[in-house]
């Protein structure tokens, strides 16, 4: 079952991390939280927000993987994301 209560207040960004993580990991929880807020007027921070989120994910796929691999993962996964506008990810994986 994967899970996200504030998935309505999630921005296009958010949601299109939420819907990669989903579409590559069918994850039992996925939670998605911006914490752009947080950093505004930091390095690193986008004026228009969506630039800082946290990932809570447990997925099958990780279970046996080191924390190196699962993040690596991840990472490729939102390949895109962290390239163009997503500056810091902070990555909780549950196996």
């Amino acid at each position: 079952m994967t899970e996200n209560n504030s998935l309505d207040k999630l921005g296009p960004v958010g949601r299109r991390l939420f819907d990669k993580l989903q579409a590559q990991f069918l994850p039992e929880r996925l939670e998605i939280i911006d914490e752009s807020a947080l950093h505004h007027g930091h390095s690193g921070a986008n004026p228009q927000g969506e630039s800082h989120f946290r990932v809570i994910i447990a997925a099958g796929a990780f279970r046996g993987l080191s924390r190196v691999a699962q993040q690596r993962l991840v990472h490729e996964t939102l390949r895109e994301e962290l390239a163009e506008r997503v500056h810091a990810l902070a990555l909780r994986v549950e196996d």
